[in-house]
């Protein structure tokens, strides 16, 4: 029965698609949902005066736009290429026009996808829901950040591979391209090219098609470590893998436990208390930052002692991560780490650039002259400052969505497992590498309602036998 049903929801759907209008009428519901969807991002264009930029990763990431080499710290170049892509324009609020478009875009992907699984008009703009209209995302188009792209390129990824049943070469090698590019932008998301492969291997493609996916998404990836080497000396795709998960371990590293060895014991706890992981990233007591050189130069020995330290002691990192990670369920906003005030509305104010770096004037004069610090404009800003979207949505939803999405991947062929991985991916591995942020949150969501939404849809099987379909 349910075969049967989704076989007439999809007929239903292509007989509307025929009629004059019927397409129209389709999609009378998203329509409906994208205007004022639309209509927010005008509203932030004008409610603010320009772009948000962040000491000091937006002036890392424009500069690196400008002499196009890659950074040696903690962001890889990805994102800079999109700046530098806009850089003739010398517009940062180009630059936040065009991640509302993405934004925008994030949400027609995520309706599509779900229409061509078969879920009804309604279903699937409620799936898209949050990333139309949560103000986190809205904010996040409006920054200079590289987290917007990784979430299109990740909900592209699957797009493409999960559009078709039977998926070709092509598309196989697409999808891999993709999850490289976003794991270029940041580098947590490089592992997915691995659930990509799984995937593909589960659902019996063929070997052409698995390794086409492997092959154009690795090359990619070993191409910018060599380009990274060639500039740093390090075959890698960043400088700070090492270094932030050493600060993972401070907040349980018991050194009378590790016992590690004397090069490695100047990075044991000093007695530097911090109250979040990533804070002993920047701690100037902190033992990492005692050292000759400057953090990023010891990324190497930071990186063995972690390792180190999570092998004497399992149960405490799995521990620390566990209770980090479901800090992004709460029904209210937990502060983590206490300097940063997470919030689901749109503030008003100015927010002053650090003109007194260096980096600021040297960006300003090589990417865009107008780069200042962001002020709010009225009456824009106060309509924005009006706007409300509940904090459970954000996170409690979050929460059952991602255990919808679980319960309804058993099975290997089912349709969600894979957004799935990506979702319960996206949101610990940022955690088991260094530390919650409720910004590392956000490129979990679309995916996860993506799972849930497939949840509910029974992939299509065979024809029933006769006595079946006539109810005997």
């Amino acid at each position: 029965m349910a075969t049967a049903f989704a076989a007439s929801v999809r007929s239903r759907a292509q007989d509307a698609g025929r009629r004059p209008g019927g397409l129209l009428r389709g999609h009378l519901v998203f329509g409906l949902a994208l205007v004022p969807a639309v209509a927010l991002r005008v509203l932030v264009m004008l409610g603010y005066d320009t772009a948000q930029l962040y000491w000091y990763d937006s002036f890392t990431y424009l500069d690196t736009a400008v002499h196009l080499r890659p950074q040696g710290a903690f962001h890889p170049a990805g994102y800079s290429w999109f700046l530098w892509l806009l850089r003739p324009f010398h517009s940062v609020e180009l630059v936040a026009g065009a991640q509302h478009a993405m934004g925008l875009g994030v949400g027609v992907m995520i309706y599509a996808l779900l229409r061509r699984r078969s879920l009804p008009g309604w279903g699937a703009t409620l799936a898209a829901a949050p990333v139309l209209f949560d103000p986190s995302f809205l904010r996040l188009e409006h920054a200079i950040l590289s987290d917007l792209q990784v979430i299109f390129l990740v909900v592209a990824a699957l797009l493409v591979v999960m559009w078709r049943e039977e998926v070709s070469t092509r598309v196989a090698a697409l999808s891999g391209l993709l999850v490289a590019l976003a794991g270029l932008t940041r580098t947590a998301a490089a592992p997915l090219l691995g659930l990509v492969v799984l995937h593909l291997l589960l659902r019996r493609a063929g070997w052409r098609r698995v390794a086409a996916a492997a092959v154009a998404g690795a090359l990619p990836l070993l191409g910018y470590a060599g380009w990274y080497a060639q500039h740093h000396g390090r075959f890698a795709l960043s400088g700070s893998d090492g270094v932030a998960l050493w600060a993972r371990t401070m907040t349980f590293a018991d050194c009378s436990v590790i016992r590690p060895p004397a090069d490695e014991a100047v990075l044991c706890p000093n007695g530097t208390v911090a109250d979040a992981a990533s804070e002993y990233v920047w701690a100037p007591g902190a033992s990492l930052n005692l050292l000759p050189g400057g953090r990023f130069a010891h990324n190497d020995l930071a990186r063995s002692f972690a390792l180190r330290a999570i092998a004497a002691q399992p149960l405490d990192y799995l521990r620390e991560v566990a209770r980090d990670t479901a800090l992004a369920f709460t029904w209210e906003p937990v502060r983590h780490p206490a300097r940063v005030s997470p919030t689901t509305t749109f503030p008003r104010g100015s927010w002053p650039l650090p003109e007194e770096q260096p980096l600021v004037g040297k960006v300003r004069r090589e990417y865009d002259p107008g780069i200042r610090g962001m002020s709010s404009v009225e009456p824009y800003a106060s309509a924005l400052a009006a706007y409300r979207y509940p904090w459970f949505l954000h996170g409690t939803l979050f929460g059952v969505l991602l255990l919808a999405g679980g319960l309804g991947s058993a099975g290997r062929r089912r349709p969600a497992l894979l957004p799935w991985a990506f979702a319960v991916f996206l949101l610990v591995a940022p955690v088991a590498a260094l530390d919650f942020d409720h910004r590392y949150v956000l490129p979990a969501i679309p995916v996860a309602c993506l799972a849930a939404a497939l949840a509910a849809v029974r992939p299509p099987g065979r024809a029933a036998p006769a006595a079946v379909s006539a109810g005997r």
